[in-house]
């Protein structure tokens, strides 16, 4: 795909060939990142801090060199400090640095780290790498154009967590209501044993068992999951179930460790699971409302709620790692209200979270333009 003004034949060089500058940043001391101040400190994570010196002023782009993130793009403008944990990319005269950094997403440069214990990507190694690149006008276009839709997405990426923050603060507002109810989880709940099954033995594109990995809890599942669409992978075939309960609609699943006290006694709860075979896997705990005492989709958002994670927050134990055990949880109480009032509550966040879902899936459409793009306008 090419812009209808450009007819010029592109040419092949080197990465070296069309950039100024190609380097690791430079070391610096921790006690001189701080939370404020005027320059931001960058390494192959992202934004470390801020800092009062600065080692680059312009645009760059910064490549991360070192471990799970090599090959990680970002682009920075002004006064930054660069640290030797990401390589400082500025184009020459005649090659604009924006289009350089979309280019690198394309060349996927994490497949160019050094097989090791801990991967690394070495500037001596990448600047050898040919490329195929337009002129300068061409380059200018495909960037701004490119940099529209990442504006985009940004912008949606906003939403998601404005629409995010606004549920979490409504769900606060509502759960926490000393004239319903107390009830300790301990009185209406009983807990079974989980499955010990990791990744490996996961997939997504076939089996009868569906099983939620802790893994799953932390990152991505909204707190009300539907297993009619899908959403968790398959136990491998063979798997022996018969030591564990399969899922009810309305069961709770907690995780149960965490490397952030924050995230430690996260909860799910599952629905439509009548026609699905569902087990709860490692490091979660499966809880049952065996008393009947709420609907389906409450204990979901109560127990995600402020003022039930502050109980439990007191009880996970740990110090790099924060555990917790099904003891813990029952000891901790949530307010329950009438059943009418339930189904009305759960309505209201339901909505709330299908929005939220909506505006992901949107999001996931302009991230797909956006990898289609970079596939059909670069050589």
């Amino acid at each position: 795909m090419r812009f209808p003004e450009f007819k010029e034949e592109w040419h092949t060089s080197t990465i070296d060939d069309v950039t100024s500058e190609f380097q690791s940043g430079k070391f610096i001391k921790a006690d001189l990142i701080h939370s404020n101040g005027s320059v931001p400190v960058y390494g192959g994570n992202g934004l470390r801090g801020f800092t009062n010196t600065y080692n680059h002023i312009g645009d760059y782009v910064l490549i991360g060199r070192q471990g799970a993130l090599c090959g990680n793009i970002r682009f920075v403008t002004g006064e930054t400090y660069i640290t030797e944990h990401a390589i400082a990319v500025k184009g020459t005269e005649n090659n604009d640095t924006k289009y350089l950094q979309y280019l690198f997403e394309r060349m996927n440069l994490g497949q160019y780290s050094d097989q090791s214990a801990q991967p690394g990507l070495a500037v001596s190694k990448l600047i050898k790498l040919k490329i195929t690149i337009p002129q300068e006008r061409e380059q200018s276009k495909i960037a701004r154009f490119l940099t529209t839709i990442d504006e985009r997405i940004l912008t949606q990426i906003r939403i998601i967590d404005k629409l995010k923050s606004l549920m979490q603060e409504l769900n606060n507002e509502l759960m926490d209501n000393p004239t319903w109810t107390k009830v300790y989880v301990g009185d209406f709940m009983e807990f079974y044993p989980t499955n010990s099954l990791t990744w490996e033995s996961l997939n997504y594109k076939e089996g009868r068992i569906m099983n939620l990995h802790y893994g799953l809890i932390h990152n991505g599942l909204p707190i009300i999951v539907d297993c009619h669409k899908k959403v968790l992978p398959y136990a491998s075939m063979g798997f022996n179930s018969n030591s564990f309960t399969f899922c009810h609609s309305g069961d709770i699943a907690f995780a149960d460790a965490s490397e952030d006290m924050a995230e430690v006694g996260k909860a799910v709860e599952l629905i439509n699971c009548e026609d699905n075979d569902v087990l709860c896997g490692i490091d979660t705990i499966h809880g049952r409302d065996i008393k009947g005492f709420t609907t389906v989709g409450f204990k979901g958002f109560a127990f995600n709620a402020k003022y039930f994670h502050d109980q439990i927050r007191k009880l996970a134990q740990g110090s790099k790692i924060y555990h917790l055990h099904a003891d813990n949880v029952k000891a901790c109480y949530i307010y329950i209200p009438t059943i009418d009032e339930q189904q009305k509550i759960v309505g209201l966040l339901r909505c709330m979270q299908e929005k939220i879902e909506t505006a992901e899936h949107e999001l996931h459409l302009y991230e797909a333009q956006k990898q289609f793009l970079l596939k059909g306008l670069f050589v």
